[in-house]
């Protein structure tokens, strides 16, 4: 690997770079509330050779979004259902733009 490989690691949102710790630290939570929202299925948190979680700031985009909504008084459980409902959305919407684009230029839309 030469350093432009690791340096280019610094720009990927899906590089598992924080630690557990540091993870909840930087979202101002606990380590127990990102264990949760594992535990509930929204995120993954890779794991380092040692066995210890890893995320990365995608991970950490999403557990802030969790934290945000729990911090309204939504229960855990609904925030992460709520989370992955938007996640859905906003894909079926760019899918959606991506077909109004195609119809609109007259050409078949790319296959998603």
């Amino acid at each position: 690997m030469t350093a432009d490989d690791s340096y280019a690691r610094l720009d990927d949102d899906d590089y598992p770079a924080y630690t557990m710790g540091r993870a909840a630290e930087m979202i101002g939570t606990t380590q127990g509330f990102l264990r949760a929202i594992g535990e509930a299925r929204l995120i993954t948190p890779l794991r380092s050779e040692g066995g210890h979680r890893r995320y990365s700031r995608y991970q950490l985009r999403i557990a802030a979004r969790a934290r945000e909504l729990v911090d309204q008084g939504t229960p855990i459980e609904a925030a992460c259902r709520i989370i992955i409902l938007e996640d859905q959305l906003e894909e079926a919407q760019r899918i959606n733009a991506e077909y109004r684009r195609a119809a609109e230029a007259g050409t078949p839309p790319q296959q998603v």
